[in-house]
């Protein structure tokens, strides 16, 4: 099949901060529009966040991607990066559109900073008006409880979540994602991927969770269903992504086109 990069028209989308926030610059491109210096830099930025790393490993799941969005400081040095996977699937009948999110990454000193969740969103907005007939769903597997508060973030309606039992009809999408592309790691009864072999588990810094944080409803209920999260075990998630399951600021940036370059 062909990529899913040639498949669906690609714009730059951009999104300049405050100055106080540096200027940084969010970009989302092709993976193939990375330059060997820019995955020089994601990678060091990667395995500063994660253990088990090694660089064959890191260059073989990006490959697999189809899109990339990197943050940018002033300089042009990357400050941060979240990949994703645009593939298409039959499913109950009909064609079917899935991002499936890889890693996401920003150094500490830009921690709490939206740019990339922005650029993302609009990205997938931009891919979702290519083909509005077609369903489109968020696969997203996550190692810690940041990545999963992003869901209720953004999105109204997703799964697993706290308070609200899964459909079935949504939970044999998740086993048949997960299975199909994880295979023996994806236990169907818990809802999490079990890697044998470790296939980066955030460093202790990452895995230690606030005070604070610790007492979010959605972080309690992210420990409950992954509770080997340390160890690098991943919760499963899924969501529709339409205009009206997201909450209002991820919707105005889903439904925006934005033509610039940084």
């Amino acid at each position: 099949m062909p990529s899913a990069a040639r498949q669906f028209r690609i714009r730059s989308l951009c999104f300049h901060t405050s100055k106080a926030s540096m200027s940084l610059c969010a970009t989302a491109v092709g993976r193939p529009d990375l330059r060997s210096d820019d995955i020089d830099r994601m990678f060091e930025i990667y395995s500063a966040c994660y253990q088990d790393t090694c660089r064959a490993r890191f260059e073989q799941d990006l490959d697999d991607k189809t899109h990339c969005v990197v943050l940018r400081d002033t300089h042009d040095t990357i400050m941060g990066f979240t990949t994703l996977k645009l593939f298409e699937m039959s499913w109950d009948n009909q064609p079917c559109k899935f991002v499936f999110s890889g890693d996401t990454i920003i150094t500490p000193e830009h921690w709490g900073s939206q740019q990339l969740a922005f650029a993302w969103s609009r990205l997938v907005g931009d891919l979702w008006r290519q083909a509005p007939d077609v369903p489109l769903y968020w696969f997203l597997i996550c190692k810690g409880h940041r990545t999963y508060r992003y869901l209720r973030a953004m999105v109204l309606d997703y799964a697993p979540r706290a308070g609200h039992s899964t459909a079935p009809r949504v939970q044999a999408l998740m086993n048949h994602l997960a299975h199909t592309r994880f295979g023996d790691a994806y236990d169907p009864a818990t809802g999490v991927l079990s890697f044998k072999t470790p296939q980066g588990r955030l460093s202790a810094e990452l895995a230690l969770i606030s005070e604070n944080h610790a007492k979010l409803p959605e972080v309690e209920y992210f420990l409950q269903k992954n509770p080997g999260y340390a160890e690098g075990d991943e919760l499963v998630c899924l969501c529709r992504l339409t205009p009206e399951n997201l909450r209002p600021l991820a919707r105005r940036l889903f439904m925006t086109e934005q033509y610039s370059a940084c």
